[in-house]
C-alpha cells in the first residue's frame, strides 16, 4: 500500500462509496476550514446534519461563507452554522481568528484543516515571506491547529470526549519527494529551500502540490507522536479522493485539457469526497487507536509513501517539524508556551 499505481488509482475512484458516517453531535462544536466552497461545503453541510452546537465556516469571504451557510441551512434546516473569516495566506489572520476563540469559542471537538490550493505558475511570496502555496497549505495550517490545541485539549478533559483533528492530504503525496525536489529538502533550510525561485522553476507546479500533501502527513505524524501526554486528541489526515472541484480553475493550456479529461474519466463527485473527510473527523469508533497519526484513505487507515516511512522520510519529517516550529514560534508567542506546555519532545 506504500505505492500509487494507477491500476491502484483507477480501482479507487470507481469504488462503491459508503454513505456517509453519521453519529450525534448535539452539543459539540466543529471548524472546517476552506467550508464554503467544494469538499469542505460538503464535508460542512454533512456535519451539519448531526446537530452540532456549533459549525464555524471559516474562509476568506464573508460573502462567499454567508452564502455557504445560506445554502446549508436550505438543504438540511441547521441554522446554527456561522462565518469566520480567515485567510491562510496571512499569518496575522491566523492569530486574529485564534483571538477570537479566545474570546468566544469555548470547546472544540472536531477542527477539520480543509484550506488549500494548487501551486500557481506565477512566482509569488505573501506578506510573511513564504510561497502561497507552502504557507497556505502547511505553515499556516499548523499555525492554526497549533494555536487551536489547548482548546481540544480542555475539551476533551472536561467533556471526556475524543477530540480531532483531521487534515486533508491526498494520495498525489505518494508521488512526491522526486530527485529534484529532494535537492531543495536537503538543504540546510528546507521551509526556505522550498520557497525559492530555484525551487519554484526547476520542479514541475503538480509537484509543489504533491511535495505539500506530504508535509501535511508529516506534520499530523509528529503531532500526534507529541501528544502522548493528551490520549483523548487524536490527528490524522485524510485523502478526499480525486474530485470535481473548483480547486484547479486556474489551470491552463495543456495541464487544463489533462486535468478536465481526467475528471470526465475518473473523478468521484465533490459530496463523495466530502464524505471521506467526515468519516476522518467521526468515523472507526472502537479503532481510535489505529486513527492516531494515521492516513485515512476512502473509510479506513491505510500505509502512506514508502518514502514517507522510510528512515530518509522519518528523519525529514523530524527536520521539518523543527524548523516549522522555529518560524511559528517566532510568529506568535503562544506557539513556545502551547509547545512547552501541552506536548513532549
Amino acid at each position: 500500500m506504500g505505492r500509487l499505481t494507477l491500476w491502484r488509482f483507477i480501482c479507487e475512484q470507481y469504488q462503491t462509496f459508503k454513505p456517509v458516517e453519521k453519529v450525534d453531535l448535539t452539543g459539540k462544536t466543529v471548524i472546517v476550514t476552506g467550508g464554503n466552497g467544494g469538499l469542505g461545503f460538503e464535508a460542512a453541510k454533512h456535519f451539519a446534519t448531526m446537530n452540532p452546537g456549533r459549525l464555524i465556516i471559516a474562509c476568506r469571504s464573508e460573502e462567499k461563507g454567508k452564502a455557504a451557510i445560506s445554502k446549508i441551512s436550505q438543504d438540511t434546516g441547521y441554522t446554527k452554522a456561522e462565518v469566520w473569516i480567515l485567510d491562510l495566506a496571512r499569518f496575522a489572520s491566523v492569530r486574529e481568528f485564534a483571538d477570537r476563540f479566545e474570546r468566544e469559542g469555548g470547546r472544540l471537538d472536531i477542527l477539520v484543516e480543509n484550506a488549500g490550493i494548487v501551486a500557481l505558475p506565477v512566482y509569488e511570496k505573501t506578506e510573511d515571506g513564504y510561497v502561497s502555496i507552502l504557507q497556505t497549505n502547511d505553515i499556516s495550517p499548523s499555525l492554526h491547529t497549533l494555536l487551536l490545541l489547548p482548546y481540544m485539549i480542555k475539551t476533551a478533559e472536561e467533556y471526556n470526549t475524543k477530540p480531532r483533528i483531521v487534515q486533508v492530504s491526498s494520495d498525489v503525496h505518494y508521488w512526491s519527494m522526486d530527485k529534484t525536489s529532494k535537492k531543495f529538502v536537503n538543504q540546510p533550510n528546507m521551509i526556505d529551500a522550498l520557497s525559492s525561485l530555484d525551487y519554484h522553476k526547476q520542479v514541475s507546479l503538480d509537484a509543489h502540490y504533491f511535495d505539500s500533501k506530504l508535509l501535511n502527513v508529516f506534520f499530523v505524524r509528529a503531532l500526534q507522536a507529541r501528544l502522548g501526554k493528551y490520549p483523548s486528541i487524536i490527528v490524522d489526515a485524510v485523502n478526499p479522493g480525486y474530485c470535481y472541484s473548483g480547486f484547479r480553475t486556474n489551470f491552463s493550456g495543456v495541464r487544463a485539457f489533462v486535468d478536465h479529461l481526467m475528471e470526465k474519466l475518473f473523478a468521484m463527485t465533490t459530496e463523495e469526497g466530502g464524505r471521506q473527510l467526515v468519516w476522518a473527523a467521526v468515523g472507526g469508533s472502537g479503532s481510535e487507536e489505529k486513527l492516531k497519526g494515521g492516513y485515512v484513505s476512502f473509510g479506513e487507515v491505510v500505509e502512506p509513501s514508502d518514502f514517507s516511512i522510510s528512515k530518509e522520510g522519518q528523519a525529514l519529517e523530524e527536520k521539518y517539524w523543527n524548523q516549522q516550529l522555529d518560524i511559528l514560534k517566532g510568529v506568535d508567542p503562544r506557539v513556545k508556551q502551547i509547545v512547552d506546555q501541552y506536548l513532549q519532545n
